[in-house]
């Protein structure tokens, strides 16, 4: 890995190498942030970013990261954005590294983090079940330990990319306790494992990057269970933190704007009055999500626990999406609901997908009622019943 100080840069310096590395090395034709760059495609852009010294911008250097300042990883996404990027789902990085820098051994962190940051593995993430979604404590899979393994039986689903990745870090249930988040365990699995078996879901987007991940008598070394035995539900939750958070970035909101505007404007209806203050309002409101966002990501770097702060974050700038989306769908009218590109709107961007894509946005990660009640508890002190 190629590997260079960029705090040493100053900011002007850093945007212009970024800017000119993104250029000369994204892969995709593909210019959305709702777009995800899947498979070898994926795989060759992250490893790329690893060759060249651009991988994990906000992980320690230590770690095998960056380590770059609040205001150099800014810089960093507002080049993304800028660019387009579709993303690829980096749950290796994005969720699994704070769990194995927090909850993990040395040992752990010095074998984990590296094949991550190569993407030597690929992770995907084990949580939602039928019957356990918002309630994940309620979750079934369950591993009977035996000597120095676990042997996993049950399903999980909703499993992002599954059928690209070869490792998932699962929750599992070791123990029956008086309370249910008692005896989850934190477990990290091969895919490739015998007994088990990944199927896809075609969703309403028409993809099928969602899927059931089965487990039937699937062995995984005792050394790959993260933390402690029955000790997993702080880990989820701490997790579960960082992945609202994630979710809450303004970009895709500002990335839904642009096509709001543009539709606006195929329509005819930039002389508009009603028109003009809609656009405004969303102005504003993207305005505030921004800077709750700077504020959440000020308290992360600076340790401050907002747990409360990243549920706010996730429910404000997903509902701000949807919306945002569905008034770009509704001005186009009937042509909103055409598959692909609308035809005599002279546009490059599909309402329909644009819609069908942000449906979801307010269940994963958390719903918008699970928000809702960890707002409650959590920043207004009220009763959880």
């Amino acid at each position: 890995m190629s590997r260079f100080d960029a705090n040493s840069l100053t900011d002007d310096e850093f945007r212009a190498r970024f800017r000119a590395w993104i250029a000369a090395n994204y892969p995709s034709q593909l210019r959305c942030p709702l777009e995800r760059l899947v498979g070898e495609e994926a795989r060759g852009w992250l490893r790329a970013q690893h060759r060249d010294g651009w991988r994990a911008p906000g992980l320690a250097v230590e770690h095998g990261g960056m380590g770059l300042s609040l205001r150099k990883q800014r810089i960093y996404q507002e080049e993304l954005e800028r660019f387009g990027i579709a993303r690829p789902i980096d749950h290796g990085l994005r969720l699994l590294s704070p769990v194995l820098i927090r909850y993990g051994t040395q040992a752990q962190r010095d074998h984990w983090l590296p094949r991550l940051l190569s993407c030597e593995d690929v992770w995907c993430q084990g949580y939602s079940e039928p019957g356990a979604g918002s309630d994940l404590a309620s979750l079934r899979t369950r591993a009977d330990i035996r000597g120095d393994e676990l042997v996993i039986n049950g399903q999980k689903i909703w499993t992002s990319q599954a059928t690209d990745a070869n490792r998932i870090f699962v929750l599992v249930r070791t123990s029956t306790e008086a309370r249910k988040q008692q005896g989850i365990t934190f477990v990290l699995a091969d895919l490739r494992s015998p007994g088990v078996r990944i199927r896809p879901i075609r969703t309403l987007a028409n993809d099928e990057r969602l899927c059931e991940v089965f487990f039937d008598d699937v062995v995984v070394p005792r050394a790959n269970v993260i933390g402690e035995i029955g000790q997993g539900w702080a880990i989820a939750k701490a997790l579960l933190g960082v992945e609202r958070f994630s979710h809450g970035s303004p970009e895709l909101v500002n990335y839904a704007y642009g096509v709001l505007r543009r539709t606006g404007t195929a329509m005819g209806l930039d002389g508009s009055e009603a028109y003009r203050d809609l656009c405004d309002r969303f102005g504003c409101d993207i305005a505030d999500a921004t800077a709750l966002y700077e504020q959440v990501c000020e308290a992360a770097l600076q340790g401050r626990d907002a747990a409360g702060d990243s549920s706010m974050l996730k429910l404000f700038v997903a509902e701000l999406l949807q919306r945002i989306a569905q008034a770009a769908t509704e001005l186009a009218g009937q042509l909103g609901g055409v598959l692909g590109r609308a035809p005599g709107l002279g546009l490059e961007d599909d309402l329909e997908w644009l819609y069908m894509t942000t449906r979801p946005v307010t269940i994963y990660g958390g719903s918008s009622q699970l928000q809702r009640n960890l707002i409650a508890t959590q920043l207004l002190g009220l009763p959880s019943r």
